[in-house]
This record gives C-alpha cells, sequence and structure tokens, in this order.
C-alpha cells in the first residue's frame, strides 16, 4: 500500500495562500500555452485537492483527476459539484503503468503541478503519458527549477529538487513528445528563499 504522505496536510492544504497563488499563477501559464476548446477530455495527474484543474474545467468537457493520496482526493471529492466540467476522481498510482485499456491514446491533453519531484523516474512517467495522449495532443507539467533541496521542510516523498529545463525537456524529447517548450509560472516565496516554478508544454505527434 502507497504510503499517504499528505494525511496530516489535506485538510488545511488550500489554506496556504502562497500555494493557491503559485496554482493561480501555473493555471495561467497553462491557459496560455495550450489551445484548450470545450470538447476536450484531460488527464489531472497529481490532481491533489483538485487546484489545479478547478480553474482548467470552465475551458474543457471531461477531466480524470488522478492521485494516490486518499486524504487528498476525499477533498477533491468533497467539492466535486462545484467543479465546472464533467469530474471523474481515480485513486490510482498511475506509475505502476497498468492502465485501462480505454485510456490509452483518449486524452486531448495531461496536465499537472507540483507533482513531477514527487516521482523517482521521470522517464518512465514521460512514456506513460505518452501511451495517455492522443495523436496531437499535449502535455502540460508544471513543476520547480532546480534547487537546493530547502523548499521542502518536511517528508512528502520527494525525489527532485527541482528540475532543470533543457534536461527535462530532452527527456519529453526521449519519449517521444515533439514541440517541446518551458515558460515561466510562477515564483514561490518562502521564509528561506524564492523559487520559481515553470511549466513544459509538449505535443503527442500527430501520425
Amino acid at each position: 500500500m502507497t504510503h499517504d504522505f499528505f494525511a496530516q496536510k489535506a485538510a488545511q492544504y488550500e489554506h496556504n495562500s502562497q500555494r493557491v497563488q503559485n496554482v493561480d499563477q501555473i493555471s495561467q501559464a497553462v491557459l496560455k500555452h495550450t489551445q484548450l476548446h470545450s470538447g476536450m477530455r484531460l488527464l489531472d495527474f497529481g490532481a491533489g485537492t483538485g487546484l489545479l484543474l478547478e480553474r482548467v474545467a470552465p475551458f474543457v468537457a471531461h477531466i480524470t483527476a488522478v492521485d494516490v493520496s486518499p486524504s487528498m482526493t476525499a477533498q477533491l471529492r468533497a467539492k466535486a459539484g462545484a467543479i465546472a466540467c464533467e469530474l471523474e476522481i481515480v485513486e490510482r498510482d498511475l506509475c505502476q503503468g497498468d492502465l485501462p485499456d480505454a485510456w490509452l491514446g483518449a486524452f486531448d491533453g495531461v496536465i499537472s503541478s507540483m507533482t513531477l519531484h514527487h516521482i523517482a523516474d521521470i522517464p518512465a512517467l514521460l512514456l506513460i503519458f505518452k501511451r495517455l495522449v492522443k495523436a496531437g495532443g499535449f502535455i502540460a507539467l508544471a513543476d520547480l527549477d532546480s534547487e537546493d533541496g530547502s523548499f521542502h521542510t518536511e517528508d512528502t516523498g520527494v525525489f527532485h529538487h527541482g528540475f532543470d529545463r533543457a534536461a527535462l525537456s530532452a527527456q519529453a524529447q526521449a519519449a517521444g513528445f515533439v514541440e517541446v517548450n518551458t515558460f515561466d509560472a510562477s515564483v514561490m516565496q518562502k521564509p528561506h528563499g524564492a523559487y520559481s516554478v515553470f511549466v513544459l508544454v509538449a505535443h503527442q505527434q500527430t501520425s
């Protein structure tokens, strides 16, 4: 059973104004650098309490929210009725690679906010995303730029102290994505420093 690193944080997760402001800015970057439309079906990887998806929902038809944390998905379920699109909530470890057949090539895009640094094997994850996204679809993944390890002051299952944009872009290209770009999204201010956040946007080939 996967340990729920957010069991003690979920109920108060959205009470952190800096966190909410960060996702506000991430969502603006996603909306700016992708071409969402009202017929789209997206997957939100590491959806948590739904901070990102609720900001994207008015622009699409359906979002499948995937997260391993029972406590975080419980918070999302509690407000599911207020989400402005069709919502499916799935408590699942996507990194295991056992994907439902109905998901393969079914999504117009995969979005994610501040989740990649919790994933050990990024190249394997990108290959999973490639299986999920339909031809011409996209990934839009937001996370920290490389930092010194001081961003996280408690153990929430962290494998990466941010990411080098060029290295992550190269991994996306190696997975078979094209038109790979990174964009500034946000800067999070903490008592011990400022931490920049970027969004990587890449596309599945059309054929």
